[in-house]
């Protein structure tokens, strides 16, 4: 289970509020990294999304990571995740209308389909709502997975 991931944002608190607001959850200061929050699900567990700025790197340092703030960044990412939320599909797009980012429902080779969140038209996060949700949680069972890994073989 993945418990919290990291993104960067232009407007790490801004990013955090709207997250937290899809999320019906709640935004906090990221002690470690003056200028960083936190969006915490409040759920039993300890789900958590922290924005950091534009260009903040990490580092390993001696005893934990360092966060560095880098002095050129393009600003997009290969990381991503996809989060379940409570919001509606509406919701969503009403929110993604309202910031001005790119929204959009895809279908993942009809295996289950998200609805591509774009923070700030950079960061990429996949929601499920709840009407979608089932068929993502039911494509990633471990005997459903076995089925498609087995097909796949087969046609190469």
């Amino acid at each position: 289970m993945i418990h919290h991931i990291s993104i960067a944002a232009e407007n790490p608190q801004h990013v955090a509020e709207v997250l937290a607001e899809l999320w019906q959850g709640q935004v906090a200061p990221f002690p470690p990294h003056p200028g960083s929050y936190m969006v915490l699900a409040l759920d039993e567990h300890g789900t958590m999304i922290e924005v950091y700025p534009a260009g903040t790197e990490m580092h390993p340092g001696i005893k934990e990571a360092n966060f560095i703030q880098a002095a050129h960044s393009s600003g997009y990412s290969a990381t991503h995740a996809a989060i379940s939320i409570p919001a509606s599909q509406v919701e969503i797009e009403r929110v993604a209308v309202r910031e001005g980012w790119c929204v959009r429902r895809c279908n993942r080779d009809d295996f289950f389909e998200v609805i591509e969140f774009w923070i700030e038209n950079r960061v990429l996060i996949e929601l499920l709502t709840p009407a979608i949700a089932p068929k993502y949680l039911s494509f990633m069972q471990p005997q459903n997975l076995k089925r498609v890994f087995e097909e796949m073989a087969l046609a190469h």
